[in-house]
C-alpha cells in the first residue's frame, strides 16, 4: 500500500487538485457576471425613446433627443425620425413597384427647369469627401442619382431657383434615406425650411443674416463691438447649405441635421453665433480694424468642431434670446419667411401647398421692394418737381389709402416697410401691405 503512495501519485494528485482550482477561478457564478456596459444600456433606451417619441408624433420629446449628445444615433434612427420632422406622409405599403416606378419616371417628361445646367455642373463636383468608399463606377452612379433627384424636384416645383451648395444638403439626405423617402423630403425641405434660399434672389438670405449680429449684441456685447465693422456675409455659406458645404464628415452632417431639423428654421442662425462665441479669444485678438482678417476667419468653421458643446450652446441662446426680441426680426424678416413661417409645431404639419404660398407672397413681396425702390430714387432725382406740386397729391392718395387700406398698418408681421416714419415710407407701406395680399 504504501507504494502507491509514492512520488508519482502525489504528482498526479497535484496536477488533478490544480486543474481542479484553475477551472473553479476561470467559470463565473451565474450571480456574478459582469455588468453591460452602462453606455450601451444609456444607447439602447435612448432609442427606445426616439422610436416612441416617432410613434406617438411627440414632437416635443423629438426635438429634446435631438438635442442630447448623439443625436439619433443612427441613420437607421433618422430613417424614422427625420420623415416625421419634414412633416412626409408615411409610405404606402399597398403600393405597388410598377406604380412607384411610373411615379418615379413622370418628372422627365416635364418641361426642363432653367438651372438644370448649373445643377449638373455642381453634381459633377459632389462627393468629395464622403462616402470615400466608392470606386469610379460606383461614384458615377451616385451622381447619377444625385442629378436626378435634384433636377426632378425642380421639374416638379419650377418656380425654386436653384442655389449653389442645394446640391450638398441634398447629398445627404441621399446618403441618409432610402429612395421611396428622397423625393418628398427634399420637397418639403426645400418649400418648407430652405424657401428663403430659392427665391428669384438672395435678398432673404442676406435679411437672416442681419439677425446673427443681434443675437450677438444681446449675448456678447464686447464681441459684437469688436465685430461691428464686418458684415456678417461669413455666415453665408453655412446657413445657406445647413452647413453641408463646410462639414467633411458624414457622421457630424447627419449629426447636425438631427438637430436643424427637429427645431425651427431660425436655430441654424443660433448654431453660428454659437460658433462664433467658441472663438471668441480668437477673434479678440485679431484687431477690428483688421475686418478682412475676421471674415477670413469667421468664414471657416473651427477645427476640430465641437458639435455637442455648439448645439448645447446655440440652444441656450435662442431660450434667452428669442428671435422676437431680436431688432431685425420685425424690420428684415418677411411675415412669410420661413423664419416666421416655421416658428412651433405648426412646422410639422405643414404642407407643400401653404409653402408654396407663402413663396407666391414672398416673390410679390420682392417685386414691391423692388418698385419702393424705384421710385424713391425718382424723388432724390426730381425732388424740386416733389416739393413744388408733389406734396398735395401725395396728402390725397394718403387720405384715400387711410380709408380703403389703413387697417393693414396695424397687422402683425407687417414691418417690413415705413420704420423711419416719412410720409412716402408710410405711403409705401401701405400701398405695398395691400400689394403682396
Amino acid at each position: 500500500m504504501d507504494m502507491m503512495l509514492g512520488p508519482e501519485a502525489e504528482t498526479n494528485m497535484a496536477d488533478v487538485n490544480e486543474k481542479a482550482i484553475k477551472m473553479e477561478e476561470e467559470e463565473e457564478p451565474l450571480d456574478e457576471k459582469k455588468p453591460t456596459n452602462p453606455k450601451d444600456e444609456a444607447a439602447e433606451q435612448k432609442k427606445r425613446e426616439i422610436l416612441e417619441a416617432c410613434k406617438a408624433r411627440d414632437f416635443a420629446a423629438l426635438r429634446a433627443l435631438a438635442a442630447s449628445p448623439g443625436g439619433f444615433l443612427t441613420d437607421t434612427i433618422r430613417q424614422q425620425a427625420w420623415p416625421l420632422l419634414l412633416g412626409i406622409p408615411p409610405l404606402n405599403p399597398d403600393t405597388k413597384p410598377e406604380q412607384e416606378e411610373e411615379e418615379d419616371n413622370s418628372w422627365k417628361f416635364l418641361p426642363r427647369h432653367k438651372d438644370e445646367d448649373q445643377v449638373q455642373l455642381d453634381v459633377n463636383r459632389a462627393f468629395v469627401y464622403y462616402p470615400n468608399d466608392q470606386n469610379d463606377t460606383q461614384l458615377s452612379h451616385s451622381k447619377t442619382l444625385l442629378s436626378t433627384l435634384i433636377t426632378r424636384t425642380l421639374r416638379h416645383h419650377p418656380y425654386l431657383s436653384y442655389f449653389q451648395g442645394y446640391h450638398d444638403i441634398c447629398q445627404v439626405l441621399l446618403l441618409t434615406l432610402p429612395p421611396p423617402l428622397q423625393p418628398a423630403a427634399l420637397a418639403h425641405l426645400s418649400l418648407l425650411r430652405i424657401r428663403d434660399f430659392m427665391l428669384p434672389n438672395l435678398l432673404p438670405a442676406i435679411s437672416q443674416l442681419r439677425l446673427l449680429p443681434d443675437i450677438l449684441r444681446s449675448s456678447d456685447p464686447t464681441l459684437w463691438r469688436h465685430l461691428s465693422s464686418t458684415e456678417p456675409f461669413f455666415a453665408l455659406s453655412g446657413t445657406l447649405t445647413m452647413y453641408a458645404h463646410d462639414i467633411t464628415t458624414l457622421g457630424e452632417i447627419t449629426r447636425l441635421f438631427d438637430i436643424l431639423l427637429s427645431r425651427d428654421p431660425v436655430f441654424s442662425l443660433y448654431l453660428f453665433a454659437a460658433i462664433v462665441r467658441s472663438r471668441r479669444e480668437e477673434l479678440l485678438d485679431i484687431p477690428e480694424e483688421e475686418p478682412e482678417m475676421l471674415h477670413s476667419v469667421l468664414s471657416k468653421l473651427p477645427q476640430p468642431l465641437d458639435i455637442e458643446g455648439l448645439i448645447s450652446c446655440a440652444v441656450e441662446l435662442e431660450r434667452r434670446y428669442p428671435p422676437e426680441g431680436l431688432r431685425s426680426w420685425k424690420g428684415e424678416i418677411s411675415r412669410w419667411s420661413v423664419l416666421k413661417t416655421g416658428r412651433g409645431e405648426g412646422v410639422y404639419n405643414q404642407g407643400l401647398e401653404e409653402g408654396r404660398e407663402a413663396f407666391e407672397r414672398q416673390v410679390r413681396e420682392l417685386e414691391w421692394r423692388e418698385r419702393v425702390k424705384r421710385v424713391r430714387g425718382v424723388v432724390r432725382r426730381n425732388r424740386g418737381v416733389v416739393r413744388g406740386v408733389g406734396v398735395a397729391v401725395l396728402v390725397g392718395v394718403l387720405g384715400v389709402l387711410l380709408r380703403r387700406y389703413g387697417s393693414y398698418y396695424h397687422q402683425p408681421g407687417y414691418g417690413f416697410y415705413g420704420e423711419k416714419g416719412g410720409m412716402l415710407e408710410y405711403v409705401m407701406g401701405l400701398v405695398g401691405r395691400w400689394w403682396v395680399r
